[in-house]
C-alpha cells in the first residue's frame, strides 16, 4: 500500500480531508527535491543553448504531457518573457508531439523505436535529452536514452519511485523518491521542475541581455 492508499483510507470519504492530506503530502515531497540536481540541469540546459544544442524531452501518458510543456516553456515562454534573438534562446523539442511520425515508426517497426528512430534522423553532437518517466522502465524511454548516450549525447531523467532502469544509463538523474505506483505526486513534482527551471532561464536571459546593452 502506497501512501495515497494509506491517506484515502484513512481519510475514508472526507473529500476535504483527503485533499488537504495530498496537498500536505506533495509538500513534504518538495522539501526534499533534489536542488543540487535541478542545478546541474539548468547547467546543462544552459551549456545547450549556448552552443546552439538542442534539447530532446521524451515520455509517455501524463509525462508526455509534461515533455510538450517543457519543450513550449523552454522554447516560447522563454522568448515571450525577454524577447530574445533566436540565438539566445533555447532550441527544445518534444519528441511527443507528431503523430504522424510516431505512428509511422510504430506500424512500420515497433513503439519502442518511437523515440530513438526520431533521435537518429535530429540528433548532432552537443545535444542533450531529458528522459521523463516516473517508473524508469518504459522501453521506448530505456532504448532512446542508450541510443543517445551512445552517440556521446548527455542523457537528463526526471524520475520517481527508484529510478528504474534510465537511472543507470543517465548522466543525470532527478528522482522523486516514491514508493511504486504513485504517479499522481511524482507528475505533479515533475511539473513544478520544469516551472523552476524555466523560470530561471527567464530572469538568465533578461539579465544577459541588460548587460549587454549596457555596454
Amino acid at each position: 500500500m502506497n501512501n495515497l492508499d494509506t491517506l484515502y483510507t484513512q481519510k475514508g470519504n472526507d473529500k476535504r480531508t483527503f485533499i488537504r492530506g495530498y496537498t500536505e503530502y506533495l509538500i513534504s515531497l518538495l522539501s526534499k527535491i533534489d536542488i543540487n540536481g535541478i542545478a546541474e540541469c539548468i547547467d546543462h540546459l544552459d551549456d545547450a543553448r549556448k552552443q546552439g544544442n538542442t534539447i530532446f524531452i521524451i515520455g509517455n501518458g501524463g509525462s508526455a504531457s509534461t515533455a510538450s510543456h517543457a519543450a513550449n516553456d523552454f522554447g516560447l515562454a522563454v522568448l515571450k518573457k525577454t524577447n530574445s534573438p533566436n540565438n539566445n534562446s533555447y532550441r527544445a523539442l518534444a519528441l511527443t508531439d507528431n503523430m504522424a511520425v510516431i505512428s509511422a515508426i510504430g506500424n512500420d517497426t515497433s513503439y519502442t523505436n518511437i523515440f530513438m528512430d526520431q533521435l537518429k534522423v535530429h540528433f548532432r553532437p552537443g545535444d542533450k535529452l531529458i528522459a521523463i518517466s516516473a517508473s524508469g522502465n518504459s522501453p521506448n524511454l530505456v532504448v532512446a536514452a542508450e541510443w543517445f548516450k551512445n552517440q556521446g549525447g548527455t542523457v537528463i531523467c526526471w524520475l520517481g519511485f527508484d529510478g528504474g532502469k534510465l537511472k543507470d544509463i543517465a548522466d543525470l538523474s532527478i528522482i522523486v523518491n516514491t514508493p511504486k505506483g504513485e504517479y499522481g505526486p511524482v507528475e505533479d513534482i515533475h511539473l513544478i521542475i520544469d516551472h523552476i527551471i524555466v523560470t530561471w532561464m527567464q530572469f538568465t536571459i533578461v539579465r544577459e541581455n541588460e548587460i549587454k546593452k549596457s555596454k
